[in-house]
C-alpha cells in the first residue's frame, strides 16, 4: 500500500513538472494573454489539463492494457499537430495586435485614429477608433464580432484552451504510457498513475496560468501599451516554436521521407 501511494505521489508531481514543458507554457500563453481575473486564467489552466488528462487515459489506457503499437508516421503526426496549433495560436495573437494598431489617415488633418482598451468582463481588448469631424466610428473587425456573437456562450472562452490540452496530450501519451509500463507491471495501478499524473498536471497548469494572468494584470496596470506588445511577444514566440517544431518533425525526424524516424518524449 505504502508503494503505491508513493508512485501515485510520484506521479502527481511529475504532472505538475509536465504542465511547464515549454510548448504548454507558451500555448496557455497566448491564450491567457488577454485574461485579467486570475481565477478564470485558472479555469482555463484547468480545461486545458482536462483535454490533456483526456486524452492520455484514452492514449495510454490504450498502450497499457491492450499493448497498441503507434506507428512511427502516426506519432510524428500527432506531435506535428501540437506545432500546427502553436502557429495558429501565435497567429491569432499578432493579427489581434496588428488590428489594435492605429491607423494612418491620409488626410490627418480630417482624420485622427487611435486605439484604446476596451474590456469584455475580464477579457481586455483593443480597437482602433477612428474621429472624422464630428463623427467617431468603430471598427468592426472579426474579433468584436465574436465578442458579441461568442460574448453569449459562457463556455466559449473555455473551450478553445480544452482542445488546445486535447491535441497536446495527443503528443504525449505515448511516452508517458510506455514509461508507466517499463515501471508499473500492474495494468490497474498503471492506469492510476495516469490519472494522478493527470491531476498533478491540472494543478500544475492552473498555477502557471494565475502566474500569467497575474502578470499581464500587473504590467497593464502600469501601462496598457507594455500588456499589449507582451501579447504580440507571446504570439511571435508560439509562431517561431510551432516553425521550429515543424522542421524538426518534417525534416530532422523525415515525417514525409522513407526513413521516418520516432522516438516517443
Amino acid at each position: 500500500m505504502i508503494q503505491f501511494l508513493s508512485i501515485l505521489a510520484v506521479g502527481f508531481f511529475l504532472g505538475m513538472r509536465h504542465a511547464t514543458d515549454p510548448d504548454h507554457v507558451i500555448a496557455v500563453t497566448t491564450i491567457v494573454s488577454n485574461q485579467r481575473n486570475r481565477m478564470r486564467a485558472a479555469l482555463i489552466g484547468a480545461f486545458w489539463g482536462v483535454g490533456h488528462t483526456l486524452t492520455i487515459l484514452v492514449v495510454g489506457t490504450g498502450i497499457i492494457l491492450f499493448n497498441l503499437v503507434i506507428p512511427v508516421r502516426l506519432g510524428l503526426s500527432m506531435e506535428l499537430s501540437v506545432a500546427v496549433m502553436l502557429i495558429v495560436l501565435g497567429l491569432i495573437n499578432i493579427a489581434g495586435f496588428l488590428r489594435s494598431m492605429p491607423k494612418v489617415s491620409a488626410n490627418p488633418e480630417e482624420e485622427i485614429a487611435h486605439s484604446h482598451s476596451h474590456s469584455h468582463g475580464d477579457l481586455v481588448h483593443d480597437h482602433p477608433h477612428v474621429h472624422s469631424g464630428a463623427t467617431h466610428s468603430h471598427d468592426q473587425g472579426s474579433l468584436e464580432w465574436l465578442d458579441r456573437v461568442l460574448g453569449k456562450v459562457g463556455a466559449y472562452q473555455y473551450l478553445r484552451p480544452l482542445l488546445v490540452g486535447v491535441v497536446h496530450g495527443l503528443a504525449g501519451s505515448a511516452a508517458v504510457a510506455l514509461l508507466v509500463l517499463t515501471t508499473i507491471r500492474n495494468s490497474h495501478w498503471a492506469i492510476a498513475y495516469l490519472l494522478v499524473f493527470g491531476v498533478g498536471t491540472i494543478a500544475g497548469m492552473m498555477l502557471i496560468t494565475m502566474g500569467i494572468a497575474s502578470t499581464f494584470r500587473m504590467v497593464s496596470g502600469v501601462r496598457q501599451n507594455i500588456s499589449r506588445k507582451l501579447a504580440m511577444a507571446s504570439g511571435v514566440l508560439s509562431l517561431g516554436f510551432g516553425l521550429v517544431v515543424v522542421y524538426q518533425i518534417c525534416v530532422v525526424a523525415g515525417l514525409f521521407s522513407a526513413h521516418a524516424q520516432w522516438t516517443p518524449h
